[in-house]
């Protein structure tokens, strides 16, 4: 389907053109939103004559996406989920997470302003798209953990995603000490230290 477009749309073309789209696309986002018309003479008559007003709209709304991206782009939002010692949420952070966090923030985001193509499902820090305007992109942190404290720790470089990183034990390290305390007869009751040298005179007499 041949469209006039009425706003500037990423990938697609200015205000004005007139541009092939799938029909499904016009249908369903571009004509309902009205970010488009059909393109023929009627509606090109048409934009001509609101051509001023369009104009003037999408100039306030570019400047009122810029003062918000002026106050939000960079910044780094904390958000607390329950995740695995690997660091895998019990769950995801989606877009609709994102404009919550945001709005709880003082921020308000549409949908289609978070350029977020799949969910967040891992701790750390993680970048977030938004598409503030179609001339105005920034870009935020959100910054997942497990605690506000695990936050603060990823905040200054950490990875915590293990139990080395989380508890400051080298994994290998705490499996080595655990075979030995478990044949050591200093760490074991008076029973099992008996039986463990039970065991090791056998083997010698073997």
């Amino acid at each position: 389907m041949d469209v006039i477009l009425l706003e500037r749309i990423a990938k697609l073309g200015q205000m004005g053109e007139t541009v092939k789209v799938r029909d499904g696309f016009a249908r369903n986002f571009l004509l309902p939103q009205g970010k488009a018309l059909r393109a023929n003479s009627a509606n090109r008559a048409r934009f001509e004559a609101e051509r001023a007003v369009l104009e003037a709209r999408n100039n306030e709304r570019k400047s009122e996406a810029e003062q918000l991206g002026d106050k939000i782009g960079g910044k780094t939002f904390v958000v607390v989920r329950s995740a695995g010692e690997t660091g895998q949420l019990y769950g995801s952070v989606a877009a609709r997470d994102v404009i919550t966090v945001l709005a709880d923030n003082g921020f308000t985001v549409t949908r289609a302003q978070v350029d977020l193509n799949n969910p967040i499902k891992t701790i750390g820090l993680h970048t977030v798209p938004l598409a503030l305007h179609p001339d105005v992109n920034v870009e935020v942190t959100f910054n997942v953990a497990r605690s506000a404290d695990e936050a603060e720790r990823q905040e200054k470089g950490e990875d915590l995603s293990s139990a080395d990183a989380i508890y400051g034990v080298d994994e290998e390290e705490a499996a080595a000490a655990a075979e030995a305390a478990a044949t050591d007869p200093d760490f074991l009751d008076e029973d099992e230290a008996a039986e463990a040298r039970a065991i090791e005179g056998d083997n010698e007499n073997a």
